[in-house]
């Protein structure tokens, strides 16, 4: 297994396939291992590289996790690609690893060629979606497979990092709201917008009227949302998603 410390913490990572370097970046209460029937088809023609940030999956657990969570997330990635010596890198996230994924491209451009940000919240924190993701944290935690797949994800402290994310999500929309420090105006890197019309944790145009305004603020991103899947797109539409990523590379 392979490490890299960032902040004195110990940082899981993988690396599979050969070519161009391609990070894909988990979302909230997940770990890499959610990349597990998706690396196979990508490495071909990319270096794939998988992690799990502090606190999840195999990486080290904090006493705290940051209120300015997907910033700090996107740190780590920066950490990871100076620790590598990666650069044009391409990068896709997933929920909340969309939004570390955005603001790498917004605060390391230098290191990023493209970036596709799949089924995430929006530019600033719902007051209503967070109220949702606590209570359903709290419910889900009585759902045997769900809970089976937190523990396949982190261990047998999944509760404690459930807790943590979740804690980490409600501070953020008290005390900061918005997920980026810079504005889509301010992107330099080319950005694939993708999405589930019927994703369960959004009302219904969620994403229509998301993208919409992201692509109104900047002439470097694009979109596009699947008819049928649920949260997130891109492992409930797998092959149809791996070709629409291998397109938007290699045109970009």
């Amino acid at each position: 297994m392979s490490y890299f410390i960032y902040k004195d913490k110990n940082i899981f990572y993988q690396v599979n396939g050969a070519g161009s370097p391609l990070v894909l970046l988990h979302g909230n209460t997940a770990s890499s291992q959610m990349f597990k029937a998706v690396v196979d088809l990508f490495t071909e023609k990319h270096t794939v590289i998988t992690m799990d940030f502090l606190g999840c999956g195999r990486s080290d657990r904090l006493s705290q996790w940051p209120d300015d969570l997907w910033y700090e997330w996107s740190e780590q990635v920066a950490a990871l690609c100076c620790y590598k010596d990666l650069s044009n890198v391409d990068i896709i996230g997933c929920s909340g690893g969309a939004m570390a994924a955005i603001n790498m491209a917004l605060e390391h451009p230098e290191s990023v060629h493209a970036v596709i940000a799949d089924s995430f919240e929006g530019i600033e924190a719902d007051a209503s979606v967070t109220e949702q993701i606590r209570k359903g944290r709290n419910y889900a935690k009585q759902n045997e497979q769900f809970v089976s797949m937190l523990k396949a994800m982190h261990g047998d402290d999944w509760e404690e990092v459930l807790d943590a994310d979740t804690n980490a999500i409600i501070h953020h929309a008290e005390r900061i709201g918005s997920f980026f420090h810079k504005t889509f105006g301010e992107l330099q890197t080319n950005l694939l917008l993708t999405g589930s019309a019927e994703d369960e944790m959004f009302p219904q145009g969620h994403y229509e009227k998301l993208f919409s305004d992201i692509c109104s603020q900047t002439n470097l991103a694009d979109s596009h949302i699947f008819e049928h899947g649920r949260h997130p797109a891109m492992i409930s539409n797998i092959e149809e998603f791996v070709a629409l990523c291998e397109n938007f590379f290699t045109k970009k």
